[in-house]
């Protein structure tokens, strides 16, 4: 067993060429709530990438889940966190694009992300979402607001010196694919005037 990453929820591990995600117990928790807590979890972040992938948002191929663990594909390729700093401006203009028409899908199927940063997209032969171990079903307004003001955050501490041009292409495909792009813009707006206000 290589493990090859580990987070507050999961280990992640390969094991006959297949990525293994096994949520971990957590000590702080009752048995019973704990078993029953990761056996929901990891029955949702399966049943999620599936449908992920059926509207046209490729993730890895789920092969097996079990009670706490997936058996997924191992998507060999370059995390977009590193991609983003060194392609050319035509590149990085075409990546956001795609990343904004990717979660547009997302939201039009009720889909929340939890953690859109490019650290969970990879480029093989284009871009795929992973880690889908904070995503949940919603179409509120307001979920959808923070799962982008997620991604743009991620932009700022990441990818500062390219803000401006990866957002405005991310928008730029996020209207392409979901009807709704309007409303949740504008609530953005207010989820960032709150943010603004509380700094104060």
């Amino acid at each position: 067993m290589k493990i090859i990453g580990r987070g507050a929820e999961a280990v992640l591990y390969m094991e006959n060429g297949n990525l293994i995600k096994e949520r971990i117990k957590k000590g702080y928790r009752t048995e019973e709530i704990d078993q029953r807590l990761r056996k929901r979890r990891t029955k949702l972040e399966s049943k999620i990438l599936s449908r992920a992938r059926r509207v046209g948002v490729p993730t890895p191929s789920v092969f097996n889940t079990g009670d706490y663990k997936i058996e997924m594909e191992f998507i060999e390729g370059e995390r977009l966190k590193e991609l983003l700093q060194k392609v050319s401006s035509k590149e990085r203009k075409e990546l956001a694009l795609e990343i904004g028409q990717l979660v547009g899908k997302l939201h039009s199927s009720g889909i929340i992300h939890g953690d859109l940063t490019t650290s969970n997209m990879i480029f093989r032969d284009k871009i795929y979402f992973i880690d889908f171990g904070l995503a949940f079903h919603s179409s509120s307004i307001e979920d959808q607001a923070i799962d982008l003001h997620l991604l743009h955050q991620a932009y700022q501490s990441t990818h500062f010196q390219n803000l401006e041009e990866l957002w405005g292409f991310t928008v730029k495909g996020y209207k392409e694919t979901f009807k709704g792009w309007e409303a949740v813009l504008k609530r953005l707006e207010q989820i960032r005037k709150r943010g603004r206000y509380t700094k104060r």
